[in-house]
């Protein structure tokens, strides 16, 4: 008997996201007897004409729009349940709509790479080095002739449970091929651990904590499974740390997992040493310094609700936790947060929204918030926190702005901090100079006719490196010998202007011949683990000044250091983007925060050309919030952020004007189908028009409200897509824009 159609089975089709650039997803058939896999498992699928790919089911349907033989079937089910759990398959798309980008890849981007391969999701052993018998019986001190092995053997002697490939990395970028040697003479073996292993350290107590400490403690503990979003502004060295370690220390013992994001991989070591000392438990790390094996088992011990605290940069918010509690975004001001290619997510406003679907509480921890954050205190059910007074008897170091129109530097450093830093050093203690620029100097000129090294392929000059006799450019990255002899005129009399950290770093060996001197920068950290072993010395006593870029100022103690010297605090004092202002004061202000702990007075020298500028003003009295009023006060007059929300809409290609002319097109699209509410610029170039050999240009789109931006952007994008022209450049579009660039 043939069923009528009424009768028939209904077709099963499941709708997949995968990693492309298009912005939907893929129906596949679910073989007839075959399983249907959940929303959140992943599924190898056949994508294109011979391509297979991992994908991860969105949604079950019976029905699809295209007929049923144009579907191909699922060609395997690679998780018998959600690899992604219900809630955080939500926020994954919900992530997609909002910053409006395909969501195969933003789901993607939220799976570590081994399961992006379709590699099976159980936790891989990591691979210790241990002590053999043999090597335990050694004494390290012996090996005076192999300074590297004697610091690994030592190192392992203190570690019975042996000690990681990341961890050695830590000692030592050059770690593996030393213990190889010591593996040859049978000192030392590997044996497979969890990745989760707690290293035997001893325990600190909490100390008592302040009364505004306590206030935000009990503030936000007071319930974990509402939501909630706290502001937590604290001065430097006020104890924003020991907060969250008492909010994460009441989760645990609620049964619940606590989420810690940080800025960069630098402040992850320091985080799990305060984690270990004061947890009898292991803390699940996740960043890109990791190997796929630990990355893979971190993720997914946090997923089955094994590992209670998981510390993580900006894509760890993205991690499955079985039993979420609290959220913590330690430096929540820093732009780090917002990813500046391809997916174009903000992890700190993510944060707060899976918090929220999550009916958890999150804490937003800063000395200097975003003015986002201050204004959303003000105008939205944030709750500010404050922590005005630094812990103990330590002070708030004395600022002095130092007017350098007065002033006859040697190298861009003045006479009063040269003193001062000679000051320090017959004291014992430490200095920090703040450059917020690398390389020897950022241009090399001609005297004789006023040529400027450029680079070929962007609209930059070269920077000098004096050590590697290299120009580079910091954009594109290429590079060039510096020349004998100019090449406009023959002028044989080539100088370097302007100064970067290797030139002060070098200034400061001829000034200070005695002094140890620690530079930190992308140029002195390319190694992995050499960050990690410059930060041991300088805590170890092992330097007395230090001179470094940004990667200095950000949540870094450093006890010793009872100076900081801002070079030059004048860098984007007057730029095109409104949003520089904020930045240079966040990152002045953060790094002035190093100065003086303890029972050691700080004091900080910022030198620049505009001295009565309101932010030095500001800075001199430790006053963010004067700065913040009165920097809202400008947005307001002018419609910026956060009076206004922005999507920037950017185009690139290798000719001239192709970039500016789909811009252009796009401009017209637009304005068939805005609304009263929505704002179309006029497409510029950018900035800098030419990088990397090509030629770039923006859009600037604008609103009073989110809802019909966000209107707006769904119906442009789609058509944008369509566009022959759009398929003959590079474009991207960027909600919520940090760098205007």
């Amino acid at each position: 008997m043939v069923k009528s159609p009424a009768m028939s089975a209904p077709t099963r089709v499941v709708q997949v996201a995968i990693p492309t650039p298009l912005r939907c997803h893929f129906d596949y058939l679910v073989p007839q007897n075959g399983a249907v896999p959940q929303p959140g498992a992943r599924v190898r699928v056949a994508f294109g004409r011979q391509r297979q790919v991992v994908g991860v089911v969105l949604n079950n349907a019976s029905e699809s729009a295209l007929a049923p033989e144009r579907l191909k079937p699922i060609g395997e089910i690679l998780d018998n349940e959600p690899l992604l759990p219900p809630r955080l398959l939500q926020l994954l798309t919900w992530a997609a709509d909002y910053y409006h980008h395909a969501v195969g890849d933003v789901i993607h981007t939220a799976l570590p790479a081994l399961l992006r391969q379709g590699n099976a999701a159980s936790a891989p052993g990591v691979t210790n080095w241990v002590l053999t018998q043999t090597g335990g019986k050694l004494n390290p001190g012996e090996l005076t002739r192999a300074p590297l092995q004697q610091r690994l053997l030592g190192a392992l002697a203190e570690a019975p449970q042996g000690l990681a490939p990341t961890a050695l990395g830590r000692i030592s970028p050059g770690w593996s091929a030393a213990m190889k040697i010591l593996q040859s003479k049978g000192w030392v073996g590997t044996q497979q651990r969890d990745c989760l292993q707690q290293r035997d350290v001893p325990l600190l107590p909490a100390p008592r904590l302040t009364p505004a400490q306590q206030e935000a403690v009990q503030a936000v503990s007071a319930k974990f499974d509402a939501f909630a979003v706290h502001l937590l502004h604290g001065v430097t060295g006020s104890g924003k740390t020991e907060v969250y370690l008492q909010l994460i220390e009441r989760a645990v013992q609620a049964q619940r997992q606590a989420l810690v994001l940080v800025p960069e991989i630098a402040l992850t070591p320091q985080f799990i040493q305060r984690f270990e000392q004061r947890f009898n438990m292991p803390v699940a790390v996740l960043h890109s310094g990791l190997s796929d094996q630990e990355r893979l088992c971190a993720w997914l011990s946090a997923r089955v609700g094994k590992a209670s605290i998981v510390l993580g940069t900006r894509s760890a918010v993205f991690t499955p936790l079985a039993k979420l509690g609290l959220i913590v975004v330690d430096e929540e001001h820093d732009p780090s947060y917002k990813q500046q290619d391809g997916f174009r997510y903000s992890a700190r406003d993510v944060a707060v929204m899976r918090a929220r679907r999550e009916q958890v509480p999150v804490i937003l921890g800063s000395a200097t918030p975003s003015l986002e954050s201050i204004y959303h205190t003000q105008s939205v059910n944030y709750r500010i926190l404050k922590l005005p007074d630094r812990t103990g008897d330590a002070r708030l170091p004395q600022v002095r702005v130092l007017d350098m129109r007065s002033q006859v530097p040697v190298d861009g450093l003045s006479h009063p901090l040269r003193v001062a830093v000679a000051q320090r050093l017959a004291r014992g203690e430490q200095s920090l100079l703040f450059l917020n620029r690398r390389g020897f100097a950022p241009v090399l000129m001609c005297h004789a006719c006023g040529w400027l090294a450029p680079c070929r392929r962007c609209d930059a000059r070269l920077t000098l490196h004096q050590h590697a006799r290299k120009l580079r450019c910091h954009h594109c990255g290429a590079e060039a010998i510096p020349p004998t002899k100019c090449p406009a005129c023959s002028g044989a009399e080539l100088r370097p202007v302007g100064e970067g950290t290797e030139r002060i770093e070098t200034t400061l060996t001829r000034l200070f011949p005695e002094a140890k001197i620690i530079r930190i920068d992308r140029d002195t950290t390319r190694r992995k683990g050499s960050l990690e072993e410059k930060l041991r010395d300088i805590h170890a006593g092992d330097a007395d000044i230090l001179v470094g870029t940004q990667m200095l100022s950000k949540g870094h103690d450093f006890p010793a250091v009872t100076l900081v010297g801002v070079v030059n605090a004048d860098q984007g004092l007057y730029s095109a983007d409104f949003r520089a202002a904020e930045h240079l004061f966040q990152r002045i202000m953060q790094v002035s925060g190093r100065a003086g702990r303890a029972d050691k007075p700080g004091e900080v020298l910022i030198q620049t050309y505009h001295p009565e500028h309101p932010i030095f003003k500001a800075l001199s009295r430790h006053d963010y919030n004067a700065f913040a009023e009165y920097t809202l006060a400008e947005r307001r007059e002018t419609n910026y952020p956060p009076f206004a929300y922005l999507a920037l809409l950017r185009a690139e290609a290798p000719q001239l004007g192709a970039a500016l002319n789909f811009l252009h097109m796009a401009r017209d699209l637009g304005r068939e189908i805005i609304g009263n509410e929505v704002e179309i610029m006029e497409p510029v170039p950018a900035p800098m028009e030419r990088r990397a050999g090509r030629y770039r240009a923006q859009l600037l789109v604008q609103a009073s409200k989110r809802p019909p931006l966000h209107n707006f952007l769904s119906r442009w994008i789609a058509s944008l897509s369509e566009d022959k022209l759009g398929r003959k450049v590079r474009w991207s579009l960027d909600v919520d824009p940090i760098d205007m660039y």
